[in-house]
Order: C-alpha cells, then structure tokens, then sequence
C-alpha cells in the first residue's frame, strides 16, 4: 500500500503547513477530513522516491570495492598526504608514495 501525504487547511480551504502520512489502498478515496482531530485535509503532491538504476542508493553498491574488483578495477585510497594505498583490485602496486 502506497503512503499519502495530506495536508491540513484553515477555514478558508488554505494550507496551515501541517502534514501528515497515512497508508491507504490505492483503490480507498482520498480523505476530506483529519482522521484524529476532524480538520479539513486535502492530498498533496510530492515527489516519488525511487531508487532507480542511476540513484544515489544504487550508486553505493555500484562503487563498492568489492564490485570494483569484481569487473577488473583497481582502487586507491589515500591514506595520509602523498600516500595512498590499493584497496581493490589486484594490479598495479600495493601503494603509491609521492616522491618529495
């Protein structure tokens, strides 16, 4: 079941700025009235959430060190200034110092 989210409004038919969710069937008619306190409320409009192929949740994973490795990368990682150090793959030397 899909999560809504409502809107209060005055007297008037204008938002006060107060929300709130609430879980309700996708066939359940949207409400008119404030299900605790019997306010008017209407269904707002908000932006959906979806973690797709290029989203910040599916990019983590995508970049993770173990799939990294996995299709053929090697990593660095700097650990202190001029040093870095391999942290996935298996080419290339296990550190790499910066020469002063």
């Amino acid at each position: 079941m899909p999560t809504y989210v409502y809107e209060v409004l005055d007297k008037k038919g204008k938002p006060t700025g107060e929300t709130f969710e609430i879980l309700q069937s996708i066939k359940a008619d949207a409400l008119t009235k404030h299900p605790l306190t019997g306010e008017p409320v209407r269904r707002a409009i908000v932006a959906a959430n979806i973690a797709g192929k290029w989203s910040p949740l599916k990019q983590k994973s995508t970049l993770s060190n173990k799939n990294l490795e996995r299709l053929g990368f090697t990593k660095y990682e700097r650990k202190g200034k001029g040093y870095m150090e391999r942290t996935a793959g298996s080419q290339g030397p296990k550190s790499i110092a910066a020469e002063d």
